[in-house]
């Protein structure tokens, strides 16, 4: 269940060129400046994504319908601008202790430090809920966005095989990564 503590987050991270930027979780005022930081997604970036980004409704009904207890938003601004986006999904039942997480960076963002510092905070953030397990899918081609995930402590746990089907019908491989938050055994 989201706090009030969840809510009032803030986190001031330096980027290795010394750039400075807000984390912070998604408000419904910054529609705006989360159509601006997806709308401009090339179609070549966009087939790799769940989701169409370039549709301006759906990514308005992002900010507009937040629901913190099913997916919980976090930004990174500099100035009024959002330079990147992470979630935490969260599941009911048999699998509400753990969550997923996703992660995008503007083209410009990308390379600095900043996805990096975004993980973390994320994986903070899930530790705060009392998750288990954190959960990435990365396709297999992204083999930087692996190595980001694993430099944080994710492990692969396996590949599924053309798990993923891009729009023109290609199928890719799509590497399963785990973060185990806390164990799952009783101590004794």
């Amino acid at each position: 269940m989201v706090t009030k503590e969840d809510l009032i987050f803030r986190q001031v991270v330096t980027l290795r060129d010394g750039a400075r930027v807000l984390l912070r979780p998604l408000v419904p005022e910054d529609k705006q400046a989360l159509l601006d930081l997806y709308l401009p997604v090339s179609f070549e970036e966009r087939r790799y994504m769940r989701h169409n980004v370039n549709d301006a409704a759906l990514i308005s009904s992002w900010a507009e319908d937040i629901d913190y207890d099913k997916v919980f938003p976090l930004v990174a601004v500099i100035n009024d601008r959002i330079v990147g986006a992470g979630t935490l999904h969260f599941s009911d039942g048999v699998g509400r202790h753990r969550c997923e997480m996703r992660i995008f960076l503007s083209k410009e963002f990308r390379h600095r430090g900043l996805g990096s510092k975004l993980i973390q905070a994320l994986v903070d953030l899930a530790k705060k809920r009392g998750m288990y397990m954190v959960e990435v899918y990365i396709v297999s081609d992204h083999v930087e966005v692996i190595k980001a995930v694993q430099k944080v402590g994710f492990q692969n746990v396996t590949v599924l095989e053309d798990y993923y089907m891009l729009p023109d019908g290609d199928l890719r491989d799509v590497a399963y990564h785990t973060l185990r938050l806390r164990s799952s055994e009783n101590e004794f």
